[in-house]
């Protein structure tokens, strides 16, 4: 599904979307209210996660607006601990509500909630790109359509870049996807993972699976199957 993610906060909009990418979402961010409405419009996003706390136009603002062209499912997220705050932007067309601080396994939870809630669909647990394909669900990797065995580590590292395919992961972005935000891991254990990882797809025949950028990061390849 794809999530609209409104906060001006950058760090908590990074955070979100690391999550809800891992989820298997595709994610969009805004960072005031007339982006968002920008976005929403231009977008058609399933869902969309609006801080109220945003500067200039308020989320309690945004929602309104939204309200009156869209149906789209809406949670707030506030720091505001309120029963008339929660009350008020349930009433104005909320779908849900969650108050600051907050876990991002409970937002993603809460998303999953009001999809199902909304009837949209669930999401596929099958992701692929290529000649590369992951059942999430049986936990299994194929190339070209031959079983690739991997480890839960390197599934998990797989798994999120190919969320997001042609998106430049950093190495810390990549570890807080695969551990945790967090999580200390260091260089030579990330290497070490990236390392089998590209062997074990190169033996089953798509070496171009994971580019590195100098100084940069990481992302999914072409994964285009060499012929045999």
């Amino acid at each position: 599904m794809k999530i609209l993610i409104v906060d001006d906060d950058p760090s908590l909009r990074d955070l979100l979307r690391l999550a809800l990418e891992r989820a298997g979402h595709s994610v969009i961010c805004a960072a005031d209210g007339a982006m968002a409405l920008t976005h929403a419009m231009r977008e058609t996003p399933d869902l969309i996660v609006l801080d109220i706390g945003l500067p200039e136009m308020d989320g309690f603002e945004v929602c309104r607006r939204l309200r009156a062209r869209s149906d789209v499912p809406v949670l707030f997220l506030t720091a505001r601990d309120d029963e008339v705050d929660r009350i008020v932007g349930l009433e104005m067309g909320a779908d849900d509500y969650v108050t600051k601080p907050f876990s991002p396994r409970e937002v993603v939870a809460r998303v999953a909630a009001i999809l199902r809630r909304s009837g949209t669909p669930a999401r596929d647990d099958t992701r692929g790109h290529g000649a590369l394909t992951l059942d999430r669900e049986a936990r299994l990797c194929r190339a070209a359509g031959q079983p690739v065995a991997l480890t839960g580590t390197e599934f998990q590292m797989l798994d999120t870049l190919i969320g997001a395919p042609g998106r430049l992961f950093t190495r810390a972005e990549l570890a807080a996807a695969v551990w945790g935000a967090g999580a200390q891991q260091s260089d030579r254990t990330m290497d070490s993972h990236l390392r089998n990882l590209r062997r074990k797809l190169a033996d089953a025949g798509i070496p171009d699976a994971i580019e590195t950028v100098h100084a940069q990061g990481m992302r999914l390849g072409p994964c285009t199957a060499e012929p045999e």
